[in-house]
This record gives structure tokens, C-alpha cells and sequence, in this order.
């Protein structure tokens, strides 16, 4: 038992772990595109700070619409304005969709919003922690979909992870997921590419 944790689990712990410092490091030192312009901008619910900065960028025309994703049932949008003390300009246009409770769900049920309107380019506005699942979630329903990320930080969420519990169980969590979906699309293509997966 001492020389399967020695070998094997220790190790892997230790890769995780420095996984996990590259992962903080990453998701903190996003080059921000504020200039190009796309065909819709996509806002996951969730996290603080998303809203308001998606309606913020489609008041400065980055796009002539804004599709929010997850809205929760029996909320209104008028509530969310209110609430997170959100104005949007008259006249710009704002869809809701309320079907979606997680990432995988965001991404099937916006992908097919996309589609139908037949949408090149979005810019998805989502917490930087969560970016980086989101955007292998939506490319993975949409591979020729141009994407330009737009993450949202938070004040709640500590540089020093380490440090913090709360925000180290937020991207402990936020990492293992990322890499759940990273395997399983590996896993994916590798079974397209050996003909077990059509």
C-alpha cells in the first residue's frame, strides 16, 4: 500500500496540484479582446458580475444582441436588472433562456440558438474561472464557431488560492471539472479517429 501511494497516487497528487497553480495562473492573465466585434454575446448566470458586464459591452454596440443563458424559472429579467442595477439602451435586443442548469446544458441549448440564426462569431461573457470549461464546452458543440473570451473577475475570488479556502474548493473544483471535459473530448476524437465513434 505505502509503495502504490508512493508511485502512484503521490505523484499524481503533486502533478494536480501544480496543475491547479498553472490552471490559477491561466485563468488570471487572459489578454482581453475590447475591440472586435461579433454576431452575438453570450452570458452564462451564475457567477457575479456576468450580467452587468454582458449588458455593459452590448450598450457599446459588440454586438446587436445578447442571448443570456440559464436564466432561473420564475425570475424576470426586469428582476435581474433591478437587482444587479443593470440599464440597457432602448432599443437593443436581449434573449433569455431558461432551460439550461449547467455548462454542458449552456452549451447544447445556446449552440442551437446559434445555429438556426446562423451565428459565426459570439463573445462569451462568463466568470475567468469558468472560461476556460465553458469555451472546450462550446467548441466542442460548435467547432468552426469563432469565439473571443470575455472573462469576468471577481472580488470574492482570492489571487492567493492558496491561501483561501473558499476560493481554493471554488477552483479545486472549477480545474477537475475542466479536466473531466478536456479527457472526454480527447476521448471523443479518438474514438472518431479510430471509427468506434461516428
Amino acid at each position: 500500500m505505502k509503495k502504490l501511494l508512493k508511485f502512484v497516487l503521490l505523484p499524481f497528487i503533486i502533478l494536480w496540484f501544480v496543475g491547479l497553480a498553472y490552471f490559477n495562473f491561466y485563468i488570471n492573465h487572459y489578454k482581453i479582446d475590447k475591440i472586435t466585434k461579433t454576431d452575438a454575446i453570450i452570458a452564462l448566470t451564475g457567477g457575479s458580475n456576468r450580467i452587468k458586464e454582458a449588458a455593459l459591452l452590448l450598450n457599446n454596440d459588440f454586438s446587436p444582441i445578447l442571448f443570456i443563458s440559464g436564466v432561473e424559472k420564475g425570475i424576470s429579467f426586469h428582476e435581474i436588472l433591478n437587482v444587479q442595477k443593470i440599464n440597457i439602451s432602448s432599443g437593443r435586443k436581449v434573449i433569455i433562456e431558461r432551460t439550461s442548469t449547467n455548462t454542458v446544458e449552456n452549451a447544447i441549448n445556446t449552440n442551437e440558438w446559434i445555429k438556426n440564426k446562423n451565428i459565426k462569431t459570439i463573445r462569451l461573457v462568463t466568470s475567468n474561472y469558468h472560461m476556460p470549461r465553458s469555451y472546450l464546452e462550446f467548441k466542442s458543440q460548435n467547432p468552426g464557431l469563432t469565439i473571443i473570451e470575455n472573462p469576468v473577475y471577481s472580488s470574492n475570488v482570492s489571487h492567493k488560492w492558496w491561501k483561501n479556502w473558499g476560493t481554493f474548493t471554488l477552483l479545486a473544483s472549477e480545474y477537475s471539472k475542466f479536466l473531466i471535459v478536456y479527457l472526454k473530448i480527447i476521448l471523443i476524437e479518438l474514438g472518431k479517429n479510430i471509427g468506434i465513434i461516428s
